[in-house]
């Protein structure tokens, strides 16, 4: 009963984030900002998903979030890696 109170919550505060995120992901001032957004955005997305598997009782999205963040954090420093030199690949 009061788990339930508790996910409901979860999703709005985590919802609330990612929009808050994707706010900043248009009217960030630099490029690094827009990164970080981004890269927030994948944590709140972890998070959105790992709660649904807990809410469904369901195993398959702890693993669709674990490959969610293995991409997103090579996505990241592919980024990054591209912002400071100009190429990914040497």
């Amino acid at each position: 009963m009061i788990l339930d109170y508790a996910i409901d919550f979860a999703f709005l505060c985590f919802g609330l984030g990612l929009a808050m995120n994707l706010y900043r992901l248009f009217n960030a001032p630099g490029v690094t900002d827009r990164i970080l957004a981004l890269d927030t955005m994948v944590i709140n997305v972890l998070a959105l998903l790992v709660l649904y598997g807990i809410e469904t009782r369901s195993g398959i999205n702890f693993e669709a979030a674990l490959l969610f963040a293995m991409t997103g954090f090579v996505s990241t420093v592919a980024y990054c890696k591209f912002i400071l030199r100009g190429d990914i690949i040497e």
